[in-house]
């Protein structure tokens, strides 16, 4: 399964970048988005128009739970990252955990963060 981060997403919203390998992941129906890019795509919504947007885009995937298993991940990979002096902060650390819950492969253009997290499948977006 393919998990789209946030700035894909937006990069798909705006008609650039990574839009067209979301186009693309989308027509194939497995594309899946986290919660957490959910809050920061609804929290960027600042008009009718991209309220509207990001309703539409996130009706066309799962939106996948921070449920237990992956709050207790996402705890792990912050804890860790601390340690070695290389954290990727609060969010990109949820966004990990579940996406290792999951056992997907993150689509992303932030590989420097999500490359620090062992275990962790990142697709670049181009």
């Amino acid at each position: 399964m393919m998990i789209a981060d946030t700035d894909v997403l937006v990069d798909f919203l705006r008609g650039g970048g990574a839009a067209a390998r979301i186009e693309l992941e989308l027509s194939t129906g497995q594309l899946r988005t986290t919660s957490i890019a959910a809050f920061e795509l609804w929290q960027g919504a600042r008009t009718a128009r991209a309220e509207q947007d990001v309703s539409t885009l996130l009706a066309a995937m799962e939106i996948l739970p921070l449920d237990a298993r992956a709050a207790q991940l996402a705890g792990s990979v912050r804890r860790l990252l601390l340690a070695r002096g290389t954290d990727i902060g609060v969010a990109d650390s949820l966004v990990a955990g579940i996406c290792l819950r999951q056992d997907g492969v993150l689509l992303t253009r932030n590989r420097d963060h999500f490359e620090r997290v062992p275990d962790l499948r990142v697709s670049a977006s181009t």
